[in-house]
């Protein structure tokens, strides 16, 4: 089973929570605080594997969440960090965030690895809220939530060169006669209906990856037939060597085969019509194979170079194969993210992010008032309620932010219910 896209969860680790401890030894009077720090959380970190062909196993495990960072301790020890969680990806993945639309990663380098979810940083000790003010705090922070998010992996194949055309034009025999891949092969249409891969060795000794992929027909950029969903497999592809059936076996013309084809490649991805194409005209040892090529050479406005072949006689493979290494080594790759080119000078790249507001204010139909926002749930997560300092605290930090001027600009009044995810508070003037 082939699968090449599948939509996860993965969720870094939560920080371990600070504690509240004071020093309790003989000879020592008035100890202080010795509560320690929390650990930092685990961070979900996807790695390549070249074993890897498929995204089959996230199909039976879609959840990922990282182990959290261990708690504080008295004596002023700190707790471990989490060991980071590695989840291992075939070479070809790119990681894309669902609510976004933002390519976090594109993993193509056996080991390459990318953070996609950090953990969160682990919550301070009441060591580290002593001041002259205050030397024996009853405050520890919790720790800080683990980053969470629905990531969807695509894998496109990194192929050197992508066969494309319609279905039954020969693709498949073509790949298993230069290769030792054995596609299945029929008379029929889409009888290709997961990508094939090939290596192909040249007779030179130069050697390269080609992908037989299922067949296009019109109107597969809008999801017609198998095709549409394998493009994306074409977009790493160096060189498209373009399969034409020149005898017409199913009556079809080959020049509009050819258009058609290509109006397909350009609506997907306009970038795909960049790369150099080969055309190969297939099954030369039917009849009038001979007077189609004429006709389509005739017919033919691009300047892209035609190789007659035969896959079942191997007619015209010698020199199709070393044209299509010769057309790799001009060719440069095409990154699928814009890279920025690396000269002597050091650019910074500045990307605009628009401000995240800190805290919305909305109104429940019973008349509470309800708190969402980022900072402010962070803040509520990381704060210890168990201790007043820590609420009093947590109630300070919400005035500098301006939750209590904001509510009163919304009409709370003294006694009025706050809600903050489960919890109520009485708003007090």
């Amino acid at each position: 089973m082939f699968v090449d896209q599948v939509k996860i969860y993965v969720k870094g680790g939560d920080g371990g929570n600070g504690m509240v401890a004071f020093r309790r030894e003989k000879y020592v009077p008035k100890g202080g605080p010795a509560g320690g720090d929390g650990g930092k959380g685990a961070d979900v970190v996807f790695e390549v594997d070249e074993g890897l062909r498929t995204l089959i196993d996230f199909r039976y495990q879609r959840h990922f969440k990282a182990p959290r960072g261990e708690h504080g301790m008295s004596k002023n020890q700190h707790g471990k960090n989490a060991k980071d969680m590695i989840v291992k990806v075939p070479p070809g993945t790119v990681v894309t965030d669902v609510k976004t639309g933002e390519v976090i990663a594109d993993l193509t380098e056996h080991g390459q690895r990318a953070v996609i979810a950090k953990g969160g940083r682990g919550g301070r000790g009441n060591t580290r809220f002593a001041t002259p003010a205050n030397p024996a705090p009853e405050l520890s922070e919790n720790g800080e939530p683990g980053q969470e998010r629905e990531v969807i992996l695509e894998l496109k194949l990194l192929a050197d060169v992508g066969l494309v055309g319609y279905p039954s034009v020969g693709k498949s025999t073509l790949l298993s006669v230069v290769s030792s891949a054995k596609p299945k092969i029929a008379e029929y249409h889409f009888t290709t209906i997961v990508p094939n891969l090939g290596v192909v060795e040249t007779e030179d000794g130069r050697s390269f990856v080609m992908a037989d992929l299922p067949g296009l027909i019109e109107g597969a950029h809008s999801g017609v037939g198998l095709g549409h969903q394998f493009l994306r497999h074409i977009e790493r592809t160096r060189v498209i060597v373009h399969v034409i059936d020149m005898a017409a076996m199913e009556g079809r013309d080959p020049y509009e085969d050819y258009v058609t084809i290509n109006n397909e490649l350009k609506e997907y991805n306009l970038r795909l019509t960049e790369r150099p194409q080969i055309i190969v005209a297939n099954k030369m040892d039917m009849p009038n194979a001979e007077e189609n090529l004429a006709e389509f050479k005739k017919k033919l406005t691009d300047d892209y170079p035609i190789f007659p072949i035969s896959a079942i006689t191997r007619q015209g493979l010698r020199n199709l194969l070393f044209a299509i290494a010769d057309k790799l080594e001009e060719t440069p790759e095409f990154p699928l993210l814009e890279k920025i080119e690396e000269t002597g000078v050091h650019r910074v790249l500045y990307k605009h992010k628009a401000e995240q507001e800190e805290f919305t204010i909305t109104r429940d139909p019973d008349g509470s008032f309800v708190l969402s926002g980022e900072k402010i749930e962070r803040l509520f997560k990381m704060t210890d309620f168990s201790r007043d300092e820590s609420v009093r605290r947590f109630a300070r930090q919400l005035r500098s932010m301006g939750v209590d001027d904001a509510l009163r600009e919304r009409g709370a009044k003294d006694g009025d219910t706050v809600k903050l995810f489960d919890y109520e508070f009485e708003f007090i003037e």
